[in-house]
């Protein structure tokens, strides 16, 4: 398993140290933040970051910290996760990714998440991925199209408030024949 991906502006890294506060600023931007729960304090976050790591032990990949390859500012984070339990999915992968506001309209989420879906497609050889959002989450649901990815269906998110206007959920999936 590689340690790292590499794009034409991008490197996808496992998480240092010194990501742990550029993510807990991202982390407790409301306007980062607008399609989860809530914001996180760096209590939380810390403990985010270093799950978000783990997963390449466990799993063999996991979300990798983002940072611009010709600068090494942290970015934020793409990668692939479990899809959640409990939902349309669960069992299989997920591409996500979260980046911090100055960095958002530049095409780094969907070329980030390019390098991951080849990875997903070409080391792991997975049949599938999805990618799940609020429903109102247009910005990500725009990724997701760019990136080939198909809508499947829409649910409600069991780790959301009923009241929420982001327990509405979409999922959308590709599979290798997309051309990633």
């Amino acid at each position: 398993m590689p340690s790292e991906l590499r794009t034409d502006r991008l490197l996808l890294r496992r998480w240092r140290e010194s990501d742990r506060e550029p993510f807990a600023a991202m982390g407790a931007d409301p306007a980062v933040m607008r399609y989860f729960p809530a914001t996180l304090t760096r209590a939380e976050s810390d403990p985010l970051a270093a799950r978000a790591d783990a997963l390449f032990d466990q799993h063999g990949y996991g979300l990798w910290a983002l940072e611009n390859a010709s600068s090494g500012t942290f970015l934020g984070f793409t990668g692939l996760a479990p899809m959640p339990v409990g939902i349309p999915g669960s069992g299989g992968v997920e591409v996500g990714w979260r980046l911090a506001r100055d960095f958002w309209g530049q095409g780094y989420a969907t070329e980030a998440a390019r390098a991951a879906l080849g990875f997903a497609f070409g080391e792991l050889a997975l049949s599938e991925v999805h990618s799940i959002t609020a429903v109102i989450n247009l910005p990500s649901r725009a990724v997701m199209e760019r990136l080939g990815m198909t809508f499947v269906d829409e649910f409600e998110h069991p780790r959301v408030a009923l009241s929420s206007p982001l327990r509405p959920h979409v999922r959308y999936r590709i599979m290798p024949a997309a051309g990633v």
